[in-house]
């Protein structure tokens, strides 16, 4: 079951090693290192009194943060020889010494997620292996013996600083034999630590997402498209402005024309202005009466007819000016129907696009309405 267990827990902390890679910067190999000392105290797990047989333990750890939830290094624990675990008393310092490498697993942030920032509080899980060895004096009667252990607990971790650590580890070390872990030979203890993290610790970077790329791709395309059709509307606006350049220096080369009477009399006389505020195709109520003007001369004329051709200023976008000019050419003539009921068969409508009748601006926001006699 137990190893089970440590097989899982393994297993959880490389998937998360991928997982975390894909979220955070890694450093190199030369950082992110940490070194420690611990210090407490271990007694039987069985077989002996809890606190008769307690003796003190120190040891150093040295480091290597993986990921945010990983962590791998080496460790030495030696217990001071305060008591006797047994009959035979020990005659020297260190009566039991352990070397071994281990890993952890930071649960805060293997479940709850790494936000960039290093916690103040963690819980580490921790399993390790290696060697212990139970030190005796060469008199006694019984002799040293190397055997193979496995350390496991937990570290409650407080990150006072960004490279200080202070840590509550209680932890229990295994013997293990070829029947298993023999608990009547394993050891419990609690362990302080104190460690010094080198840093510099780990930098979230938004992980490589190809379809944003292929957006990003698509968007550029899209804006060398707008260029190369801008740039050819350019050279089209170019040459029409060369062409009007020279229009109007053949108007101003040539000859000054004279207007007949006649003709000014019948622009009086046929012509009737209905002008539009920008943006608008609603005839507003000071541009009724020359609407009604209309609908009196056709009321006079039975035979006659009107060509209402709507325009609109250079403001604004192109397409929409379009529209908006059919719809001041039909605004008229829907109000010389509805209100002055003449017949739609006598009015032609129609949208001349944009205007440059006039060269004050504003004066294009217009219908013109031509009436043509019997």
């Amino acid at each position: 079951m137990k190893k089970t267990l440590l097989t899982a827990a393994i297993a959880a902390a490389v998937g998360t090693f991928a997982a975390s890679a894909q979220a955070v910067q890694q450093p190199g190999f030369f950082q992110n290192w940490q070194i420690g000392l611990d210090g407490g105290v271990v007694t039987p797990m069985k077989n002996h009194p809890f606190f008769d047989s307690m003796r003190g333990a120190a040891g150093v750890h040295i480091a290597k943060q993986l990921t945010p939830v990983t962590t791998i290094g080496v460790e030495g624990l030696a217990s001071v020889n305060t008591s006797s675990w047994g009959t035979v008393k020990s005659k020297t310092v260190f009566d039991n010494t352990y070397l071994g490498a281990y890993g952890t697993v930071d649960l805060f942030n293997l479940f709850g997620g790494y936000n960039c920032e290093v916690r103040p509080f963690t819980i580490q899980a921790k399993a390790g292996m290696g060697w212990a060895r139970d030190i005796f004096n060469p008199d006694a009667a019984k002799e040293s013996h190397n055997f193979l252990a496995v350390n496991t607990g937990l570290n409650f971790a407080f990150n006072v600083s960004d490279h200080v650590t202070l840590g509550l580890n209680p932890t229990v070390l295994w013997h293990f034999t070829e029947t298993g872990f023999n608990g009547n030979k394993a050891a419990i203890g609690v362990l302080a630590n104190v460690s010094y993290n080198f840093g510099p610790g780990f930098e979230c970077v938004l992980p490589y997402n190809q379809a944003e790329v292929d957006l990003l791709n698509a968007q550029v395309n899209e804006l060398r498209a707008g260029l190369a059709t801008a740039i050819a509307a350019n050279g089209i606006a170019e040459l029409q402005n060369a062409q009007l350049a020279a229009a109007l220096d053949s108007c101003m080369n040539a000859g000054p024309k004279v207007v007949k009477e006649t003709e000014v009399a019948n622009i009086y006389n046929s012509v009737r202005f209905v002008f539009f505020k920008i943006g608008s195709a609603q005839v507003t109520k000071d541009q009724m009466p020359n609407v009604e003007m209309i609908a009196d001369y056709m009321k006079n004329h039975p035979a006659s007819k009107v060509v209402i051709k709507g325009y609109a200023s250079a403001d604004g976008n192109y397409d929409f000016n379009l529209k908006l000019a059919e719809n001041r050419a039909k605004s008229v003539r829907d109000l010389l129907v509805s209100r002055y009921k003449v017949n739609p068969d006598r009015i032609v409508a129609q949208g001349e696009g944009i205007g440059k009748m006039f060269t004050e601006e504003s004066w294009n926001r217009v219908s013109i309405c031509t009436l043509e006699a019997e």
